[in-house]
């Protein structure tokens, strides 16, 4: 008899703004096998208060150490777009599965930089739309 794996997606949420207080943010903590892990901004202040306001353990103000969390297993970028193609290299980098919020990019050259990253580290990369 084979037993069945059970999976969890651990989110990691880079930006913690309006799009993830009403859209993602507590979707991805009503959907079953996902959590929010941990969650990120540059202001501290802010992403404690996301986090604390959403049950969320943990909290960052660096995207690399959110990124290298080891319980994290997927990565939810909600920035502005200027940063969508720095931050999904950056969790090809570290292994980790992508959704990115639309536009996928500034240009046509960051989408095909973000596919190829994403494609050499054998990891999905999903755009929100």
């Amino acid at each position: 008899m084979t037993e069945k794996i059970k999976r969890e997606i651990c989110w990691g949420i880079i930006g913690v703004g309006d799009v993830c207080e009403v859209k993602s943010g507590p979707a991805f903590m009503e959907v079953a096998n996902s959590s929010v892990m941990a969650v990120m901004r540059r202001m501290t202040e802010k992403a404690k208060d996301f986090a604390n306001r959403h049950d969320v353990g943990k909290w960052y103000d660096n995207a690399e150490d959110l990124l290298n969390d080891p319980e994290i297993n997927a990565i939810y970028i909600a920035t502005p777009p200027s940063t969508h193609a720095e931050y999904t290299l950056k969790a090809a980098a570290v292994f980790k599965p992508v959704y990115v919020e639309k536009p996928m990019a500034r240009s046509h050259q960051e989408c095909v930089s973000m596919i190829a990253a994403c494609e050499k580290a054998n990891v999905p990369l999903f755009v929100a739309y």
